[in-house]
């Protein structure tokens, strides 16, 4: 076995699912029930990061099971005259372990940028919370050649003031942004190409330690069939899952072995 692949199982495989804009109060809690026994595993943390209004009713349907709850945004200030967003202690106050932070579609719809996606870094680690960056590159930039360029530069930002060891608590996922919602998915071998670029941008940041401690996911259609080889990948440790975390094959995205 290769060294690389020996120090990947040291890491813990995670799979979040990302529930977008979608499900009530009453339905998450009712997908949660649903969901429960199949994404019980002792081999990956499971994360369900749902929508601000439906995590007191997720939280109080995953009590006692192996699911995180997380949110798929915050607020990079405390408090105040900021309407409609939601700050780290509102999160922390009912118990949200993780937060999505710069997914392509809060970047395209909602003036995202890697200036924000680091205060909110930044605040999320002062507050306790895991966040989940997300970097990925449009269909033109891959045409192009620049897809690792951008990748570093999305995550170097990203990580400005961020130690080490906060950084090796830290999830990334990387969702090239041609594959999400489309069907496309990345073949094995480019997923795997930028989740190694990206470690090794974190060991240039930091130190070969920290590349190795930090978890970084595929994301971007991942299925129960395409789920096995990309997670058997060196570099990958699981997906941020979107569409397959509504339905009840993200048991078997979880538990892909």
């Amino acid at each position: 076995m290769s060294r690389k692949k020996d120090i990947s199982l040291m890491r813990k495989t995670i799979v979040a699912g990302n529930w977008k804009m979608n499900k009530t109060p009453s339905e998450a809690k009712a997908l949660i029930e649903e969901l429960k026994p199949l994404v019980a595993s002792e081999t990956s943390d499971v994360v369900f990061c749902v929508p601000a209004i439906d995590i007191p009713a997720a939280i109080e349907a995953a009590a006692g099971s192996n699911i995180a709850i997380g949110a798929e945004n915050m607020y990079f200030e405390e408090s105040g005259a900021y309407t409609g967003e939601i700050a780290p202690n509102m999160l922390t106050d009912v118990g949200v372990k993780y937060v999505i932070i710069g997914h392509s579609e809060r970047r395209e719809y909602f003036a995202e940028t890697d200036e924000t996606v680091n205060k909110k870094v930044l605040k999320a680690f002062e507050h306790g919370i895991t966040p989940i960056v997300c970097c990925g590159e449009t269909l033109v930039q891959r045409e192009q050649g620049v897809t690792i360029d951008f990748v570093r530069q999305q995550i170097k930002i990203a990580f400005q003031g961020v130690s080490a060891d906060q950084a090796k608590t830290a999830v990334i996922a990387y969702e090239p942004i041609w594959a999400i919602g489309t069907g496309k998915v990345a073949t094995t071998e480019q997923a795997q190409e930028v989740c190694a670029a990206i470690r090794a941008c974190i060991a240039e940041v930091y130190d070969e330690a920290t590349a190795e401690a930090i978890r970084i996911q595929y994301g971007g259609s991942v299925s129960a069939a395409s789920a096995p080889e990309l997670f058997a990948q060196p570099d990958i440790d699981g997906g941020l899952v979107g569409g397959a975390s509504l339905k009840p094959d993200f048991g078997k995205i979880v538990n892909y072995k």
